[in-house]
């Protein structure tokens, strides 16, 4: 997605825009309610941070609500329920209370994507599009997986796994961004009671990295484990 962040602290905005890069969004960043209010056009979706100097962040909800439909999370520090009940009624579609983590970040802005984009309809044969959106479906940058059907798709095309291929990739996608460790991607992907060389991981890395087109889909952290990233061509070509 487009993200439009609205955040007047450089330091924080530049983090943000990092952490939703590694999660596959473009990000376009400005500094104040009146520059949001205009450049929401064409976004997909809205992170506001509520202490901006020029308009208070719920008045720059009631704006944008009043023009677009686009959906809207507020960051903020006010925990009151009063403050919360206000935000949604100016217009917001959810919210974060300060201090959050990214995951929890990520995981809002999916929820509310699920919740304000929709489902498509059935066609008038009964049946559904090729493009329908399953709440089981997970996306990340251009790379789409499936769980229900063990299928894999990048930039549209299909990309064959093997069994345990697909399993680390999906045990990487669990937690995408974040380093998941050696030892717990061999519990998961293999067995806990695995007593093989833990070689056997580096390989179906190696054979991942591989067929998904691009080495640094999977980043090696030394001494720790490995993490999924949309590749830097990948956000070049999608903004």
């Amino acid at each position: 997605m487009r993200i439009l962040l609205v955040e007047d602290d450089a330091h924080v905005a530049g983090a943000l825009s990092e952490a939703l890069g590694r999660f596959g969004h473009a990000v376009d960043h400005v500094a104040t309610g009146a520059c949001a209010v205009s450049a929401a056009v064409g976004a997909d979706f809205v992170l506001l941070d509520l202490g901006l100097p020029d308009l208070d962040g719920q008045e720059v909800c009631r704006r944008l609500r009043a023009t677009s439909r686009v959906p809207i999370v507020v960051v903020t520090a006010r925990s009151d329920e009063v403050d919360r009940v206000v935000l949604l009624q100016s217009g917001a579609d959810d919210y974060l209370v300060k201090p959050y983590s990214t995951r929890e970040l990520i995981a809002r802005i999916e929820a509310v994507s699920r919740r304000t984009h929709g489902y498509p309809e059935t066609n008038a044969a009964g049946g559904t599009p090729a493009d329908v959106q399953r709440d089981d479906l997970r996306t990340f940058g251009s790379l789409e997986v499936d769980p229900r059907t063990r299928q894999v798709r990048v930039a549209g095309q299909d990309v064959e796994l093997t069994r345990r291929e697909f399993d680390l990739l999906t045990a990487l996608l669990s937690d995408a961004g974040a380093v998941r460790q050696r030892e717990d991607l061999i519990d998961e992907v293999w067995d806990t009671n695995w007593h093989g060389s833990t070689r056997t991981l580096d390989v179906h890395v190696g054979s991942l990295r591989s067929k998904l087109g691009h080495r640094d889909w999977i980043q090696s952290v030394r001494g720790v484990g490995f993490r999924l990233c949309v590749p830097p061509s990948t956000h070049a070509s999608e903004s």
